[in-house]
């Protein structure tokens, strides 16, 4: 297999005219193409008033495979293909009855169940929330109703906080064992758009995620695992500084000497009793600030220019970073093409924002979190859990100003740079429901975080017109950008620092940053879970 690069062709060619571009490309004849596969299609729209191409990573097999290889040998575009398969590292001993424990459904326990349930370890899920259909149906209720259900929201639940997204695929992680494509691979192979192993930016809305972890629950369950909702772990049992089972908040108990640790960024009571245990809890940095919505249109416009509106290229994103002269960078967040702001509260008198879009992203505006990067010694010093307070204080104080109903505090850009509350709506609708109160969103978070953003706004304009526009509207507070600790593992094991057994991974521990990279996380982890029990099965036979 031949691995070809930086292939460009125009956005609107024909679907013959990438096999063309092949065989000129590598001057083959026609019947030498044996048959080729697309790994990467992306363009490139940062260069003003120029032409935008799709460029393409192309798999190929060609009949004689080393004499191309020989003669394009110094050309850096051309060169043998990887092996992106997957390959399990283990398989179950016979005879084997300890089951390991998954403790949370999100991405990375997903994941993590799935790899277990394919080596045969049959693993037990237990999640707090509910599964995906009456999980949506709960969530439902606050957007429509103002009724929160404090164990089913956008945060708990089948699916984690990454269902109710963008559906975002992609990472900057560094994944030479490429379980980056494993996870497509299973999104595709349970539902998911095909499209999603090629995209450069893939994506699969939240709707159509829904179906596709149900689907991934049934296989898990399939292969001998075991599914657990409103199962919330309350404590872990530990002996010798080594983990024997976990005890539930019906009273009952379940033992293992494996357990994966995959809780969310949310999961506050959770770091709270792993504190009280001893379990080694750092804190870790995050960001705070605010959802922002302008009208997609204008995105697109200033994004692609005359391409605005293309059908192959879809709604346009941005990425944007500001730092500011106090010393703080602030940067969009989880952006979110032609989706809505979502409320994303877990927890009663506390309003937290998201963003969220459906696969057609076809909603009329586009919204961002605008955030400011905070630290533990410089701004809540005092223990590992001090991110966590002050992230609940916030979100109190958002709830006090959205009108104490679960509305969100809002403003419109205008009236925030000059200081002044919003009294009223421009041509921008916000998206968020329950609804929004206009206010001032000065008083939502600290001072230093409202300087640096009043500041970056006007540097975003210069870079995206129109983004600091007067109506443009401010929706508070986006708060749980990030897990604010890090559940210390060692780099070898990936077993807890101080105790023994248990895998903190996944978002909530602070080894990932959205779906992606939080399912590479799960597979690692189930790896060195499954090489550990049968080393110590082995140990146990001898």
């Amino acid at each position: 297999m031949i691995r070809l690069s930086e292939l460009a062709l125009p956005l609107d060619h024909p679907e013959t005219a990438l096999r063309e571009a092949i065989l000129k490309r590598l001057a083959l004849a026609d019947d030498a193409l044996i048959c080729f596969t697309v790994f990467k299609r992306s363009y490139d729209a940062r260069k003003k008033n120029t032409e935008i191409k799709f460029v393409y990573i192309i798999d190929l097999e060609v009949r004689d495979e080393a004499a191309v290889l020989e003669r394009f040998a110094k050309d850096v575009h051309v060169g043998p293909a990887p092996d992106t398969a997957y390959y399990p590292v283990a398989t179950a001993p016979e005879g084997l009855k300890e089951r390991p424990i998954v403790i949370g459904f999100g991405p990375c326990g997903l994941f993590a169940a799935m790899i277990l349930a394919q080596m045969g370890f049959n693993p037990i899920v237990l999640e707090r929330g509910r599964n995906v259909r009456q999980r949506t149906q709960d969530t439902w209720a606050l957007w429509r109703k103002n009724t929160l259900m404090t164990e089913s929201n956008v945060q708990f639940g089948e699916g984690g906080a990454g269902l109710f997204s963008d559906g975002k695929l992609y990472s900057q992680v560094k994944d030479p064992k490429f379980y980056g494509r494993k996870v497509m691979h299973e999104f595709v192979q349970h539902g998911a758009p095909d499209n999603i192993l090629y995209v450069n930016k893939p994506h699969i809305g939240t709707f159509r995620l829904t179906s596709v972890v149900a689907k991934m629950r049934a296989e898990i369950i399939a292969l001998g695992g075991e599914i657990r909702f409103e199962s919330k772990v309350t404590d872990l049992l530990l002996e010798d500084g080594e983990v024997t089972g976990v005890e539930l908040d019906d009273g009952s108990r379940l033992m293992s000497r494996h357990v994966v640790l995959a809780l969310g960024h949310s999961a506050r009571e959770t770091f709270r009793m792993l504190h009280a245990r001893d379990v080694h809890i750092e804190p870790k940095p995050f960001a705070v600030g605010f959802r922002i919505e302008h009208p997609q249109t204008m995105i697109d416009k200033a994004r692609l220019g005359k391409y605005a509106g293309h059908e192959e290229l879809g709604a346009a994103d941005y990425k944007l970073i500001h730092h500011a002269k106090n010393g703080r960078a602030v940067y969009s967040f989880c952006m979110c093409p032609g989706g809505q702001v979502v409320a994303a509260t877990s927890e009663e008198g506390r309003v937290v924002t998201n963003g969220m879009s459906q696969y057609s992203r076809k909603e009329r505006n586009a919204n961002a979190g605008i955030v400011v990067g905070i630290h533990p010694e410089q701004d809540f010093p005092g223990g590992p859990l001090a991110g966590v307070e002050l992230q609940e204080r916030l979100e109190a104080v958002a709830y006090q100003l959205g009108g104490c109903d679960y509305r969100a505090p809002a403003q419109l850009v205008g009236d925030f740079l000059r200081g002044k509350p919003s009294e009223q709506l421009g041509e921008v609708e916000p998206s968020y429901q329950p609804g929004v109160n206009l206010c001032d969103l000065a008083e939502a978070l600290p001072d230093y975080v409202i300087e640096a953003i009043r500041e970056a706004l006007p540097a975003f304009g210069k870079k995206i017109r129109g983004f600091d526009r007067e109506d443009a509207v401010l929706t508070g507070i986006e708060s749980r950008t990030s897990s604010p600790v890090r559940i210390t593992r060692d780099t070898q094991t990936l077993q807890s620092l101080n105790v023994r057994g248990l895998y903190p991974a996944g978002e909530g521990a602070g080894y990932a940053g959205g779906i992606l990279s939080a399912g590479i996380d799960g597979i690692k982890v189930a790896e060195a879970l499954a090489l550990d029990m049968v080393r110590q099965w082995e140990a146990g036979q001898a």
